[in-house]
């Protein structure tokens, strides 16, 4: 994808130093998105450069993202337009599975240890717009911001990435009952049942956005890579697989300061018949 497809699927991409701003543009349809939009967003992805610490994901307009485009579900409205979900009806399985794959990528990318994604949500977050906020690694809220699972009720499943970090911020029952009623999450249970970590005051979510991002970015980028990459998946591994990879992650720290700071006293050890 060029990036004049990128604008046109709906995005707009900002990248200056160590920060790169995604924003989902299409307020017009309250950010809703298509699978255009998340080819779009896995491009972004692979794109972005060694330099890039952390990612922010926003939307312009009323709020985040009303999820899917409905109209994509619609086989009069998306005939012979661009890539549609109704599409898939006609697939086989083998070609339907390959096709959400590649649609999950558009959300995976934000998991990298590479980075550190901050999801900025005001207003509603539905669906693939709520998964897409659960594919960040932390969420910012706005007061007004609202939190809905829709799948449900239109006789699908989240398969946007969405289901396991969903489980690992509220716990198996919550998710559960957010997703099988389709009901909507406010800012202030959001925060309450750790599916956020912060609501900014009104008025101040920038404020509290670049207070945050100015955070993220004070570690050396390596500490922050290797604690992202430990902390992911911490719970699954047995202590002594979460003991071994303490250890040979902080090897690596410890060369990487030694040659920042020669001057320190530390050399690396001479290897045995050298």
């Amino acid at each position: 994808m060029t990036p004049d497809d990128i604008a046109a699927a709906g995005l707009l991409v900002e990248v200056t130093g160590p920060l790169a701003t995604l924003t989902l543009h299409r307020p017009e349809v309250r950010n809703a998105q298509t699978p255009t939009m998340w080819r779009a967003l896995a491009q972004v992805g692979a794109d972005l450069g060694p330099e890039v610490r952390v990612v922010v994901v926003r939307g312009s307009g009323a709020g985040f993202s009303a999820g899917l485009d409905r109209r994509l579900l619609d086989p009069a409205s998306a005939s012979g337009g661009p890539e549609s979900v109704i599409d898939m009806f006609a697939m086989s399985e083998t070609d339907m599975t390959a096709t959400i794959e590649a649609y999950q990528r558009g959300f995976t990318f934000l998991r990298d240890p590479q980075w550190v994604s901050v999801a900025v949500v005001h207003g509603h977050a539905v669906g693939a717009g709520f998964q897409l906020a659960l594919s960040c690694d932390l969420r910012l809220a706005a007061p007004d911001a609202a939190f809905c699972m829709k799948e449900s009720a239109l006789g699908m499943v989240p398969d946007l990435t969405g289901t396991q970090p969903l489980v690992a911020a509220v716990g198996y029952a919550r998710a559960l009952e957010i997703c099988a009623t389709s009901r909507t999450v406010g800012a202030e249970e959001a925060l309450r049942i750790g599916l956020v970590q912060e609501v900014a005051p009104a008025g101040q979510l920038d404020q509290r956005l670049h207070a945050l991002v100015a955070g993220l970015l004070g570690p050396l980028p390596g500490a922050v890579r290797e604690t992202k990459a430990l902390l992911q998946g911490a719970l699954e591994r047995s202590l002594e697989d979460q003991r071994r990879l303490e250890r040979e992650a902080q090897v690596r720290r410890f060369r990487e300061l030694a040659a920042l700071v020669p001057s320190a006293g530390v050399v690396a050890p001479v290897r045995s018949g050298t």
